[in-house]
C-alpha cells in the first residue's frame, strides 16, 4: 500500500495474511487487542472463526498458541513488538524450547511507532529473539520484501519464528530487484568492492543513499539486505569481508546484540575486518515522524558516509 513514494508496511502485511488463509485452513491468527492498529483486522473480517483476541495478556497469547500448535494448527500471533517482549518467558519456554510451529508478526518496531515515545519503541527485540535456540528472525526491508517472504514463511517454513515490520513509514528499498525469499540468504541490493553496508529494515533506504553519494567520491559501495537474521548468511558476509575489507552496518535496533553484533560474530570467526556500527545506543522519544527520530539519533545516511570515509582512511 503507498502513499506518495512511502509505502504501508502493516497495511501490505494485513492483507497479504488475509489472503493466505484462502489456502490454509490451519492458519489461526492470535492478537493482544491490537487487531487494528497491527491490520489483522483483514484476517478477522475474513474468518471470524480463526481469530482470537485474548485481550491485554500477551503471556496468555503465546500459551495458548503454543497449545494450537500443539494440535496441529498454524498459529500466527499479531501484536506490537514492544508489548510481545513482555512474554519472553513464555516465548522461550513454550515455544522455543518446544520447538513449536508458532509465527510472531510484530509491527510498530524501531522508531516505528513515533508518537508513543519510548515505552512503545521496541529496540532490544533481535536481540532477544536471536539469543533463543530454534528461533528463527526475519526482518524485511519493504512491502515488496514483504510479499517475497511471507508466503514462503506461512506455507513452507516450519518451527518458531519472529518477524519484525514496522508500521507507515518505508521507503521504495527492493522494487525492481530479481530475487525469492530463502531463510537464510542475504540479498546484494548493490555491488561494490571497496566497503560493504550491510542491514536489515527500512535503514536500507539510507544504506542505498550513502553508497550513492560515495560513489560519487570514487568509492566502490555493496549494500547487503540481511533478510534473515538468524539463520544467517555466514558465505555472503564473509565473500565481502573479504571482498571489501571493510563493513558498516546499520540497523533501526541497538547495536549491542543486533545486526551489527550478528555480523561481528561471523566476521569474527571467519574473516576479522574492521566494522562500524550504526544503530541506536539508548531509549527513543516522542516524535512527528519515524524518519525525525531516525535523523535524531543519527541513524541515517550521513552518519554513514562520516563513517566510511573515516573507515576508508
Amino acid at each position: 500500500m503507498m502513499q506518495g513514494n512511502i509505502y504501508s508496511m502493516r497495511e501490505t502485511f494485513g492483507r497479504l495474511l488475509a489472503d493466505l488463509g484462502d489456502k490454509n485452513k490451519d492458519l489461526v491468527v492470535i492478537t493482544a487487542d491490537v487487531g487494528d492498529s497491527t491490520r489483522a483486522l483483514y484476517f478477522r473480517e475474513k474468518f471470524k472463526d480463526r481469530y482470537f483476541n485474548v485481550g491485554i495478556a500477551e503471556q496468555d497469547m503465546v500459551n495458548f498458541a503454543a497449545g494450537l500448535a500443539a494440535v496441529g494448527k498454524k498459529p500466527a500471533i499479531v501484536n506490537f513488538g514492544m508489548f510481545l517482549m513482555r512474554a519472553w518467558e513464555q516465548i522461550r519456554n513454550s515455544i522455543a524450547r518446544m520447538n513449536l510451529d508458532v509465527k510472531m508478526f510484530v509491527t510498530h518496531t524501531g522508531y516505528s511507532d513515533h508518537g508513543d515515545g519510548s515505552s512503545h519503541q521496541v529496540l532490544e527485540d533481535i536481540a532477544l529473539m536471536r539469543v533463543l535456540p530454534n528461533m528463527k528472525v526475519v526482518v524485511p526491508a519493504d512491502p515488496k520484501d514483504i510479499e517475497r517472504s511471507l508466503p514462503v514463511i506461512i506455507n513452507e517454513e516450519r518451527g518458531p519464528l519472529y518477524y519484525r515490520i514496522g508500521r507507515e513509514y518505508s521507503p521504495p528499498i527492493t522494487i525492481g530487484q530479481e530475487y525469492e525469499f530463502k531463510i537464510g540468504k542475504a540479498y546484494v541490493i548493490k555491488d561494490g568492492s571497496d566497503l560493504a553496508i550491510i542491514g536489515a529494515g527500512v535503514v536500507l533506504w539510507d544504506a542505498l543513499k550513502a553508497a550513492e553519494e560515495l560513489e560519487k567520491l570514487g568509492i566502490s559501495v555493496a549494500v547487503i539486505n540481511l533478510f534473515s537474521i538468524k539463520p544467517i548468511d555466514e558465505n555472503t558476509i564473509e565473500y565481502y569481508a573479504r571482498k571489501a575489507g571493510k563493513i558498516i552496518t546499520i540497523e533501526e535496533h541497538s547495536i549491542y546484540g543486533g545486526i551489527g553484533s550478528a555480523v561481528a560474530e561471523v566476521t569474527a570467526r571467519r574473516y576479522p575486518v574492521p566494522i562500524r556500527f550504526v544503530g541506536a545506543t539508548t531509549f527513543g522519544r516522542s516524535a512527528r515522524s519515524q524518519r525525525d527520530l531516525l535523523d535524531y539519533y543519527n541513524i541515517n545516511y550521513k552518519t554513514i558516509i562520516r563513517e566510511a570515509i573515516d573507515l576508508l582512511k
